[in-house]
């Protein structure tokens, strides 16, 4: 009877330089559209004025509609 030896693959291991390289990755942030802080002030406006008038809605609304005017008021 035969037998078949099962071949493992291990996964690459990460070197040192590697792991550097990506701590050392920066995220920049493009200016073109209102900033995440900007945002979040204009949604939390904007459930106030909702609840002021007893209308329904969720945050994600709120949201949403803040980062459209936001973006239309920079154009």
């Amino acid at each position: 009877m035969k037998t078949s030896k099962v071949k493992t693959i291990s996964k690459p291991r990460k070197t040192s330089e590697a792991g550097n390289a990506l701590k050392s990755k920066k995220i920049t942030i493009s200016k073109s559209g209102p900033s995440e802080e900007e945002i979040r002030e204009k949604a939390n406006d904007i459930y106030h004025e909702r609840i002021t008038r007893r209308e329904h809605g969720t945050a994600a609304d709120d949201w949403l509609e803040a980062e459209k005017l936001l973006k239309s008021s920079k154009e």
